[in-house]
C-alpha cells in the first residue's frame, strides 16, 4: 500500500505539480516515504501496547480502546506530516486546518478497518483456545471417570478371587496353584495396562482368556464366554475395556446352571468389536447404562470420532466398540 499512499497523499497536497515537476516529485516522494514509515512504526507501537492483553478476553473493549488511541495518533500524525511539508519552501504547501481534516478522516477509516481485522483475529484465536480447553477438560474428565471405574472393578474382582482361592486350597491344591498363577498374570497386566493409553487387541483378548478362566472357577457352567479367533495385529483398544463390560454383565445379570449367562465377544466387518450377552437382570440399576458406559464412551472419544454403540433388543444387550490403529499403543503381555 505504500506506493499508493505516497502517490495519493502527494497528489492531494500538491496537485498536478507532483507528476509534472521532477524536483517536486523527487522531494515530495522522499518526504512521503520517510513520513509513511514513521507513521507505520508509531501506529504499530500503539497497536502492540493496546492489544497486548486482548487474548485474555474483553476483545470488544480492547478494540474500542485501540480505535480511540489510533484515532488520536492519526490526528497527531496528520498535523505532524502537514507541518513537515510546510517547512519545505519548494513544495509550496501551507499549514491549513482545511487540508488536515480529509487526511484525518481517511486515516480514521483505515484505523477502524485495522481494529475490525484485529478484533476478528483475536476472537478467532480465543475461540480456538476455548475449544482446546474444552477438549482438554473433556479428555481429563473421561480419564478420571474411566480410572474410577477401573478402580471400582478391581477390588471387587480381587475380593471374589480370594474367596474362590480359599475354597480351592482345601478342595484342590493343584487347581489353587494354577489359580494363583493366573491371578498374578491378571494383576500384572492390570498394572502394565494402566500405564498405556492403547494396547493391541491381541493382548487384550489374551488377557480375557485368563480372566474368563478365573471367572469360570467361581461360576462354572453358569457362565459361558465366547472369544474371537486371533484378530489382526494392527487393531488396538483402551486397556481393560472388555473386562469392564464383562464384569458389568456378570454383576447385573442372574447366573445359574439352569439359566447360564452367555457373553459373546466378536469382531465386526467395520473394525469394531461387539460384546453381547443375554439379559436376565438381577435388579434394575443404572449400572451399565449409566456411569459405566459414559466413562467408556468418553474414554473412546479421546482417540476417535467413531462412537460406541449400545443396543438392547428383546433379551439381548450389546455394546460395539470401535477399534483403533496401533500408532500409539504399547505392547502389554498377558502371558
Amino acid at each position: 500500500m505504500m506506493p499508493v499512499c505516497v502517490a495519493l497523499g502527494n497528489y492531494y497536497l500538491l496537485g498536478e505539480r507532483y507528476f509534472t515537476n521532477e524536483p517536486v516529485f523527487a522531494t515530495a516522494s522522499a518526504i512521503a516515504f520517510a513520513l509513511y514509515w514513521f507513521s507505520v512504526v508509531m501506529l504499530t507501537i500503539v497497536i502492540r501496547r493496546t492489544a497486548g492483553s486482548a487474548m485474555q478476553g474483553q476483545i470488544l473493549e480492547q478494540m474500542l480502546g485501540m480505535l480511540w488511541k489510533l484515532g488520536a495518533a492519526t490526528v497527531l500524525l496528520g498535523l505532524f506530516d502537514l507541518w513537515i511539508y510546510s517547512l519545505v519552501p519548494s513544495l509550496g504547501v501551507g499549514f491549513s486546518w482545511i487540508k488536515i481534516w480529509p487526511m484525518v478522516l481517511v486515516g480514521l477509516v483505515c484505523d477502524a478497518f485495522i481494529c475490525a481485522l484485529l478484533g476478528l483475529f483475536y476472537a478467532l484465536q480465543q475461540w480456538k483456545n476455548d475449544q482446546a480447553d474444552d477438549e482438554k477438560s473433556a479428555r481429563q474428565s473421561a480419564e478420571i471417570e474411566f480410572d474410577a471405574l477401573k478402580g471400582q472393578v478391581n477390588p471387587h474382582f480381587l475380593f471374589n478371587s480370594l474367596n474362590t482361592l480359599s475354597s480351592l486350597i482345601n478342595a484342590d491344591p493343584g487347581q489353587a496353584e494354577d489359580f494363583v498363577e493366573d491371578l498374578a498374570r491378571i494383576y500384572r497386566y492390570m498394572l502394565q495396562g494402566g500405564r498405556a493409553d492403547l494396547v493391541p487387541l491381541q493382548s487384550e483378548l489374551s488377557f480375557m482368556e485368563i480372566y474368563v478362566r478365573l471367572l469360570k472357577f467361581r461360576y462354572h457352567e453358569a457362565l459361558v464366554v465366547h472369544l474371537p479367533d486371533r484378530p489382526p495385529a494392527d487393531l488396538t483398544i483402551p486397556p481393560l475395556m472388555l473386562q469392564l463390560l464383562v464384569d458389568n454383565a456378570v454383576q447385573y445379570n442372574i447366573l445359574s446352571a439352569s439359566r447360564p449367562l452367555t457373553i459373546t465377544i466378536s469382531l465386526t466387518d467395520d473394525r469394531s468389536i461387539r460384546i453381547t450377552n443375554n439379559v436376565q437382570i438381577r435388579h434394575r440399576t443404572i449400572g451399565v447404562a449409566g456411569i459405566g458406559l459414559r466413562g467408556l464412551s468418553g474414554k473412546l472419544r479421546t482417540f476417535t470420532s467413531r462412537e460406541m454403540e449400545v443396543s438392547e433388543v428383546g433379551d439381548t444387550f450389546s455394546v460395539t466398540i470401535p477399534l483403533l490403529p496401533d500408532a500409539v499403543s504399547a505392547q502389554v503381555p498377558a502371558r
